[in-house]
């Protein structure tokens, strides 16, 4: 019964929908039907699949598992609008064996409503990086003391840039801030857009944002603004008091924003950069494979945010793309657990993060070849990372919306207040600390 109330819990902080659209009902009744064993004999698994991109990846996974495990049937299922299947399917109680969800404040929303499995045991999470580990697990788990989901590929939100523009004009690849705005000025200066900027689609200033947040403002901030009762007046922190300089660098990153960005879109953006329209893109991995898909002769390589003039200081922001997760209650956990053995196993990892242009989050994992990560990886590698400031932002609160605002209209204040305003509504229905 309190797994019950916290999964409710757990469902209504996501975002309002009225119902699950048409689509995704009838491809949850498709692939629900006959779970359990195949009727060859095989046992099956549901798994439970949310990437569109990595679609040929997975069945090709699949394939070379069933192919070595020929007594598991694993049945993919790719529906339309994952936030909404997997919420329709934890109402009804039909939580799938397997699952690959991003790992984001969603995930750490129902990992602490106890429906997934502690996989904390398993001997994959034993080679899992710990600072990667603790990304995920940081998000909320079940009790506050379990590993939910393993972490299978992260990605990493650093700045992208084109190697031939910076050696045409002479400019270092920039470690503080200082030099950041310096290469910009110097770029600017010779008719090169130093970043090109996607503010048609307002999630776009987020990438930004989360670095300099994440790498500016106190690491517990959330412990205390998400706490119950909170206000701007009595919490230990706040935006007001500790958001002003993360604001102001993200204004001033904007400010070189080419003309025109305001009517540019994310897709325009990827193709911009790939034909060599600016010098850098403040867009994460996860570009990587649009930017070339749009020009496959395009040269990108890339560093982590220089959020200060101290070098020591830089972090790299990185998030985990794609967890594991197992159903709790699955009637086939042997099978389950030798499933998600195999999708840790280091030649899968490998495969995928080659084909996905990911970062792989076990110690044992060959280092991507991919030149545009290298400039991540070894951030990545020695644990010098944070996770996404955002993932820890309430649904409720329409921070990209906000983001986009503020950049447009430069009024700092205003953005300032309202985050504080949005976080003490959301405080004034908290009854307990998150974790708790």
């Amino acid at each position: 019964m309190f797994a019950t109330q916290r999964l409710s819990q757990a469902l209504r902080k996501g975002p309002g929908k009225a119902a699950a659209s048409a689509a995704v009902v009838l491809a949850l009744t498709l692939s629900l039907s006959g779970c359990g064993p195949a009727d060859d004999g095989r046992v099956k698994l549901d798994f439970f699949q949310y990437k569109p991109e990595a679609v040929g990846q997975f069945e090709k996974i699949v394939a070379d598992f069933e192919a070595a495990n020929p007594g598991i049937d694993v049945v993919i299922n790719n529906v339309p609008d994952p936030d909404t299947a997997i919420r329709t399917l934890l109402v009804k109680g039909k939580t799938p064996d397997v699952l690959t969800l991003n790992g984001n404040g969603n995930f750490g929303d129902l990992s602490t409503s106890c429906v997934f499995a502690d996989l904390s045991e398993l001997p994959a999470a034993k080679r899992v990086i710990p600072s990667v580990q603790d990304i995920l697990d940081g998000l909320g788990t079940c009790h506050g003391s379990e590993s939910n989901g393993l972490p299978f590929a992260n990605n990493a939100s650093g700045v992208l840039y084109n190697p031939k523009i910076f050696a045409k004009y002479g400019v270092d690849v920039p470690e503080t801030w200082d030099d950041l705005i310096a290469a910009a000025d110097t770029f600017k200066s010779n008719g090169v857009n130093p970043f090109y900027m996607t503010l048609k689609d307002a999630w776009t200033v987020l990438p930004s944002y989360v670095n300099l947040a994440g790498n500016l403002m106190p690491a517990d901030f959330f412990d205390d603004v998400r706490s119950a009762g909170w206000t701007p007046a009595t919490g230990q922190f706040s935006f007001e008091k500790d958001g002003t300089e993360a604001a102001a660098k993200l204004a001033k990153l904007f400010s070189y924003a080419q003309p025109g960005a305001e009517s540019a879109g994310y897709n325009d953006g990827n193709a911009a950069f790939g034909a060599g329209e600016s010098a850098m893109y403040l867009q994460g991995s996860f570009a990587i494979p649009a930017i070339r898909a749009s020009n496959p002769e395009a040269k990108v390589k890339s560093f982590p945010y220089p959020t200060t003039n101290d070098p020591a200081k830089n972090t790299l922001v990185s998030g985990v793309d794609v967890s594991l997760a197992i159903g709790k209650d699955t009637k086939h956990p042997a099978e389950a657990k030798k499933f998600v053995e195999y999708l840790m196993s280091a030649p899968v990892l490998d495969y995928y993060s080659a084909a996905q242009s990911s970062l792989t989050p076990v110690s044992d994992a060959a280092a991507s070849t991919d030149p545009a990560l290298a400039g991540m990886q070894g951030f990545f590698n020695d644990g010098r990372v944070i996770g996404y400031f955002d993932h820890h932002v309430p649904a409720s609160i329409p921070l990209p919306a906000l983001l986009q605002q503020f950049v447009l209209d430069e009024n700092q204040p205003a953005f300032l207040t309202r985050m504080d305003h949005e976080f003490e509504k959301v405080a004034a229905r908290t009854t307990t600390k998150k974790g708790d």
